[in-house]
């Protein structure tokens, strides 16, 4: 059986979408994953399972999906077609609304509203629009500001406007979507990155929910694959990665300004989740003689 993990994504302060391209590693994966943000993807050289929704289905060669709030999702790679060259997917993270709240309630965004409400079973185009959107999102990963916005609203009409398509899932699989599951996760989400730098203890998360503390370690950790305890340090360890790269305070000051206590405790969380001390993730980015605690 597959597992059900959730997702939260926060997008950078100059960014209201995020798109990116990787190499994918041929393996199978065993876990389905949500996130409230709808999502592009574009597979390319690989086949594999797919998995959307109560959908199930073999694929080969290259394909564009869009994904809509909550729905759970999955693709095992088995190999890639041109032995030669990888596997690569290329992957927008964005929420309807990117351009404001009224913005789909334009006239000119009658066909796009349509899209939005098929991507709540998964929608897997075909045909042409599979090249331009391939050509669109090559270009966006290049782009940046006003023009990677207008290309994000171009690969949207693209879509909008394509015929060759079909839609996935059951409309009544997206079971987040339909409870307060997601509403739930979302508001602790929003207390912990609030409060990170504070004492945050199990009664004060539950009570948000609300939940037992028993209940909401079970629900936590079925939604994120993680501990509150695990989550809350790779919160904290990452905002103290962040300050170490900008520099602006020594290591002992990023213990205190990241929610620890203790520069013991502070090494120790550090080295579990970035795999070294914050001296030797330091050695990375600066100089030697510019390290100091």
């Amino acid at each position: 059986m597959m597992q059900h993990i959730y997702e939260n994504f926060t997008f950078p302060p100059d960014q209201s979408f995020t798109v990116r391209s990787e190499e994918l590693e041929i393996k199978k994966y065993t876990s389905l994953k949500s996130h409230r943000n709808f999502e592009i993807v574009l597979l390319e050289n690989c086949m594999g399972k797919r998995f959307i929704g109560d959908h199930i289905e073999d694929f080969e060669g290259d394909e564009l999906v869009l994904l809509g709030s909550y729905l759970p999702h999955c693709w095992q790679y088995y190999n890639t077609i041109d032995k030669d060259k990888p596997a690569t997917a290329s992957i927008v993270h964005f929420y309807p609304d990117f351009l404001g709240k009224d913005f789909l309630t334009k006239p000119e965004a009658i066909l796009l509203n349509q899209l939005f409400i098929n991507a709540a079973k998964g929608v897997l185009f075909s045909g042409p629009i599979v090249r331009q959107a391939k050509d669109i999102l090559n270009e966006m990963l290049v782009a940046s500001g006003l023009s990677r916005a207008v290309l994000m609203l171009q690969l949207l009409d693209r879509l909008a406007l394509s015929n060759s398509y079909r839609t996935l899932s059951s409309p009544s699989f997206n079971i987040i979507e339909n409870s307060t599951d997601a509403n739930r996760i979302n508001r602790v989400f929003d207390y912990i990155f609030k409060h990170f730098r504070e004492d945050i203890t199990l009664q004060d998360v539950a009570s948000i929910v609300p939940m037992s503390s028993s209940a909401f370690c079970r629900f936590f950790k079925m939604q994120t694959n993680r501990t509150l305890v695990d989550f809350i340090k790779e919160i904290r360890i990452g905002h103290a990665a962040k300050l170490l790269m900008e520099g602006q305070y020594n290591i002992t000051e990023t213990c205190y300004k990241s929610g620890y206590n203790n520069i013991s405790n502070f090494n120790k969380h550090f080295k579990d989740v970035k795999g070294s001390s914050p001296r030797d993730f330091l050695k990375q980015y600066r100089t030697p003689e510019a390290i100091y605690v």
